[in-house]
């Protein structure tokens, strides 16, 4: 089954599966997959059956266009690893992995011949051959130089799976390049295992198969191939002894096979194996007129190597992001706990005076320590709340609202303390702003956000004022909210990293999570925030949100693993 996965965005990490019905894409939440993503028209781009188990994307007169592989379309048939661009948010369209794992159950290896039986290898080639036709292909036939021009896709196939954690997506594009390009009926990728031993990780016919059907293929060729990783073609299979085992071989009459070793930068991953199936004739006097020639040979030797590259390059991706993983959370933890071991010593440093106070029956002491405890249960409290709205994946609970009365009530709610460090907060709404579709309540955290940082930016400075006042526009449709403050400004090099979780410009004031955490909701709600500053001249924030409704009639979404086994 297809299926499309966001592998850069907002959304990074959400799948979604097409089962054989319209799928549209796009800002709105009434999408099949909606994006977070500001530059991604509300109905974007639509992906429409185009036969069985197949996709065409349509682009929906969208704003910015929709890319397929980097070219812009208005329409195009999907294949498996093709990359879409749509606004700022990469898609990949990939096969859905557990039908490739069906198929790889139909594998069978033979068991090794005796030493007596006599081999069918007429032809072999060297890995350096392969590496060299990729850089200068000028002394390879026109055949060969004809179907080197089909290795591209193979490189939009590589570059596709550098975005994903596993292997499902390419081998089976391997698979299909190698029968495009040499004219396999059959073909499987074999890989090994950490103990060195090769298991088929996805297979293919070019035909469909019977489900009783197997792939059958010879354990002592498979093992030379990656031992010694020299490529090589078999010839005649029928009159191999070592295929004589399986009678389903023989039935089936393979002519030819070719196995090519798949190697990475500094060892053998596996090998990719594909064959040709001929008519089984009692007339051994006819000659056999050979379907693979050494121009294939050398090809399937050029597809192996491209193919070691990419999966050694996913490995190590995998690796790299795994580490990343385990730094970030460890970056995580000690920031934290870091904030929270300042937050502990406010509690204790109040607690302290509180408890001088009532040792004296000093009341203003006892209010003092009881200020400083309340503020920093206020950080305890906010921290929380920024935590959990960071690390929550949420749809806004979206409304018809009045941006003004949102904006009104977090204003109310910081204006005791601008007063406490006398700093002027004014508020000048728009009377004609019209309704705007969000949610009230995580709107309201992420102006306060935004305004908390105004109010301390300017608190050190002469006459501080922050300024706070809406407004839209009609093209395109937009309301805004502005938070200007004349405040110590903001370096070039500290806005790179205004957004970055867990960096805060206030030292240990802050927490490095506020405007992470509202840029989180302006995109969950399809807009954004800018940010225009210079040090020693103040900061204006731009909260920006789409002025539209939701569409209400958008739609929503509503081979056999016995037959590919391994014997030794």
């Amino acid at each position: 089954m297809p299926s499309l996965l966001v592998i850069q965005g907002a959304d990074q990490g959400k799948r979604l599966q097409l089962r054989g019905t319209p799928v549209t894409v796009g800002r709105d939440p009434a999408n099949s997959l909606r994006l977070i993503d500001g530059e991604v028209s509300r109905r974007h781009a639509e992906l429409r059956p185009d036969g069985p188990g197949r996709y065409r994307i349509v682009d929906l007169g969208s704003a910015n266009g929709t890319y397929v592989n980097g070219e812009l379309v208005d329409e195009a048939p999907l294949r498996p690893g093709d990359l879409l661009q749509i606004g700022r948010t990469t898609l990949l369209y990939a096969e859905d992995s557990r039908e490739t794992a069906e198929l790889t159950a139909r594998v069978d290896l033979l068991v090794p011949s005796p030493p007596g039986d006599r081999s069918a290898i007429i032809r072999t080639a060297d890995r350096a051959e392969g590496s060299r036709l990729l850089t200068d292909p000028t002394g390879a036939s026109d055949w060969l130089r004809a179907r080197l021009a089909h290795l591209a896709v193979l490189y939009q196939s590589t570059r596709a799976v550098s975005h994903v954690t596993d292997l499902d997506q390419l081998l089976p594009r391997i698979l299909e390049l190698v029968f495009e390009t040499i004219g396999a009926d059959r073909g499987a990728i074999l890989l090994a295992d950490p103990d060195g031993i090769l298991r088929p990780e996805a297979v293919r016919w070019r035909q469909a198969a019977p489900p009783e059907e197997r792939l059958s293929i010879s354990h002592t060729i498979v093992e030379r191939v990656y031992q010694t990783g020299q490529a090589v073609v078999t010839s005649d299979a029928p009159a191999d002894l070592r295929f004589g085992p399986s009678d389903s071989i023989a039935g089936l009459s393979i002519r030819e096979a070719i196995c090519t070793p798949i190697q990475g930068r500094t060892q053998p991953l596996g090998v990719l194996y594909a064959d040709a199936l001929g008519t089984a004739s009692s007339d051994q006097s006819t000659p056999h007129r050979p379907r693979f020639t050494q121009d294939h040979l050398n090809l399937a030797v050029a597809i192996g190597h491209l193919a070691g590259l990419a999966i050694e390059n996913n490995r190590l991706l995998r690796e790299k992001l795994q580490a990343e993983r385990l730094a970030a959370v460890g970056e995580a933890i000690a920031t934290l706990a870091h904030h929270v071991k300042n937050i502990l010593q406010g509690l204790r440093s109040g607690s302290s005076l509180i408890e001088l106070g009532l040792q004296g029956h000093d009341e203003s002491l006892i209010q003092r320590g009881w200020s400083i405890v309340q503020k920093n249960q206020d950080k305890v409290y906010h921290l929380v709340l920024d935590m959990l709205a960071y690390s929550k994946d949420r749809e806004p609970n979206v409304e018809p609202a009045d941006l003004n009365q949102v904006v009104a009530e977090v204003v109310e709610l910081c204006q005791g303390r601008a007063a406490e460090a006398q700093i002027s907060l004014r508020w000048t709404p728009d009377p004609s702003l019209p309704t705007v579709a969000l949610d009230p309540e995580a709107m309201q955290r992420a102006v306060l956000n935004v305004i908390s940082n105004a109010i301390d930016a300017c608190a050190e400075m002469p006459n501080p004022v922050v300024d706070v006042s809406t407004g839209w526009q009609a093209d395109p449709p937009t309301a805004w909210v502005r938070v200007a403050d004349n405040g110590i400004g903001i370096a070039g090099d500290e806005l790179e990293k205004l957004f970055r979780i867990f960096a805060s410009t206030k030292g240990t004031a802050g927490t490095g999570l506020g405007l992470p955490v509202s840029r989180k909701i302006l995109r969950e709600h399809g807009g954004d925030i800018e940010v225009e500053s210079s040090p020693g001249a103040g900061s204006r924030f731009t909260l920006r949100l789409p002025l539209h409704q939701p569409d209400s009639d958008s739609p929503h979404p509503e081979a056999d693993p016995a037959r590919l086994t391994s014997s030794s």
